[in-house]
This record gives structure tokens, sequence and C-alpha cells, in this order.
């Protein structure tokens, strides 16, 4: 009788899955370096053309497995998943990169409270307590050089992270995707996400072959970069990594990604928080994590209450984003 197989260990598991945060970290810098106000549209067109060429490869046969209900489902994930990139990136043009990464970290303490109110069960004190420190965090942050109003940048990316949220709860709670192929189910909600771009970009009078036409090598590596490194690589990883770890670990390590927004925006691109903002990303950091680990310290279900529906990892594993895809 063979030996079984041994088993892969977990710190060659967790490097490629802290590879992952890194780079979604380094997108929004990416994202700010390439898109302009009038070219947003575009430049996700392109984008996610690129990643779901490779998706739909990937998945292959999957697809054409899937009913019509799911199909139905994947495309409105999909058009969530649009609202969600087009407020981040609008939002991260007209703000800092910084700024970008640590208010969108926002979601990892909406999605419990809005789990909260969708299963009428109470957040715990310490849960209310790092959610109030995350808000006053992100107060602080925005104020970075000196009490004014929030830039039009900082408010987008702040409904960008109530948004995803929804897509979060969604992901988690239609039936019709609970058995669908995570491939396939990736691949139709980029091409649904697509589809709302070439709508957009339509509508704003920017076409992605125009802009594609005017990009220097280095804008196309930026592009392929952002397609390829924070797309693809980040679904394939996430997806891999899940199965062989626990999503708990998988969502622990994704969930150090404003971290490296932070270093990588100010290392990188330049951004000078000022004091408050340092302060204020600091609280924005310890109360996103205090607030993972008040929630996987949540205790289990009475036997006569039955539980509510498990938080997916990060951005919902299947969909292959924390909607960073």
């Amino acid at each position: 009788m063979p030996p079984p197989p041994a088993r892969t260990p977990l710190w060659l598991i967790d490097v490629p899955v802290v590879l992952v945060a890194v780079v979604w970290g380094s997108s929004y810098l990416a994202a700010k370096e390439l898109a302009t106000g009038a070219t947003v549209a575009a430049l996700l067109v392109l984008r996610f053309a690129v990643a779901g060429v490779g998706t739909a490869t990937f998945a292959g046969r999957d697809i054409a497995r899937l009913g019509g209900r799911e199909l139905r489902a994947g495309a409105g994930l999909g058009g969530i998943l649009a609202l969600v990139l087009l407020l981040e990136t609008y939002g991260v043009v007209h703000t800092s990169a910084t700024n970008a990464g640590l208010i969108i970290s926002l979601t990892m303490i909406f999605t419990p409270l809005a789990e909260s109110a969708v299963t009428r069960t109470r957040p715990t004190g310490a849960f209310v307590g790092a959610a109030a420190l995350s808000v006053a965090g992100v107060a602080l942050l925005t104020q970075g050089a000196g009490f004014t109003a929030p830039s039009a940048g900082d408010l987008l990316m702040l409904l960008a992270a109530l948004v995803r949220t929804a897509y979060v709860m969604a992901t988690s709670r239609l039936k019709a995707i609970r058995s669908a192929p995570s491939g396939a189910l990736t691949a139709v909600q980029f091409a649904g996400a697509t589809a709302v771009f070439a709508a957009v970009s339509a509508v704003t009078r920017t076409s992605p072959l125009s802009v594609a036409a005017g990009y220097t090598s280095a804008q196309w590596a930026g592009l392929l970069y952002l397609a390829l490194a924070c797309t693809l690589f980040a679904f394939f990883v996430q997806l891999w990594a899940v199965r062989r770890t626990s999503p708990s670990r998988v969502s622990l390590l994704l969930g150090t990604e404003p971290l490296w927004a932070a270093v990588i925006g100010i290392a990188a691109g330049g951004d000078r928080p000022g004091p408050l903002g340092l302060l204020g990303g600091a609280l924005v950091l310890i109360g996103t994590t205090w607030g993972r680990t008040a929630v996987g310290r949540r205790p289990a279900p009475r036997p006569d209450r039955p539980a509510g529906p498990a938080l997916p990892v990060q951005a919902a594993v299947n969909a292959g984003d924390s909607s960073r895809s």
C-alpha cells in the first residue's frame, strides 16, 4: 500500500496568499497611474476582457454546464461587481492610493453588520468597538492635511465599500449559485461586468480601442498587471489555497491588503498622509483586524436556532475578487 501523499507545509500555502494581498494592495496605485476621469470605464473594459478570456479558458466546459438560473445570477452579480469597480476606480482617481486601500477595507466591518441585520442577531460588544474604531480611523485618515471636507474620491471609496458589502452578501445568499463551479461562475460575472463597463464607456464616448492604442509600453504593462496579477492570479491562488487550508486562514491573510496599500502608497506613490492621517490609518488597521477576530470568535448558534449564512472569504472566494478582481 503506497504511503499517503505528504501534506503541503502551511507556509508554502500562506506565501502565495500573502502575495495576493500585496498585489491587491498595489492595485490602487496601479489603477491611479493608468486611469483618468474620462478613461475609467474604457480601462475596466480592457482589464476585464483580458481577465475574462483567461478565466473562460480555465473554466472550459464548466460554463456550458451552467443552468439558466445560474447564468442569470452570475450576470446579476457581475452587474454589482461592475458598480463596485467603477466606484473604486473613479474614487482612486480623486484620492490617494493609501486612502483608497484603507477606506475600502471597511467592507470587513460593514459585512458582518449587514449579516447581523439580515439574520436579526446582535453584534458583540467587541465588534461594535472595532467598528467604531475603524470609522474614527477613516475620519482621521481623510483629514491628514487638516480638518476639511472629505474629497470626492474618499466618498466614492466609502460608497464602494457599501456596495461591495451588498455584493458579498448577495454572493453568500444566492441559492442559485451554491452548486455552481467557481471558475465558470467567475467567468460569467466577468462577462456581465464587462458588458456594464462597455455600456458606460459608450455613454462617456471613450472607446476602449482608442485608449488601448494610446497606451505606452509601460501603461500596457500596468494594464496586464491589473488583469493578470490582480485578477487571474488572485483568483487561482484563492481557489487553490482555500482547498488546502481553512477559509478563515485565507481570509485573515488577505485581510492584510490595506496594510500593503498604505505601505505601497507611501513608499512608491509619494502619499503623505500627515500625522492625523497616519494615526487614522493605524486605527483602521487595528479596527478591521479586531473586527475580523471578533467575528471569528462569535459563539456557535444554539441547536434550536439556525445559523446565518457563512461569511465568504474576503470578497467571496468563488468570485475571484474581493472585488479586487
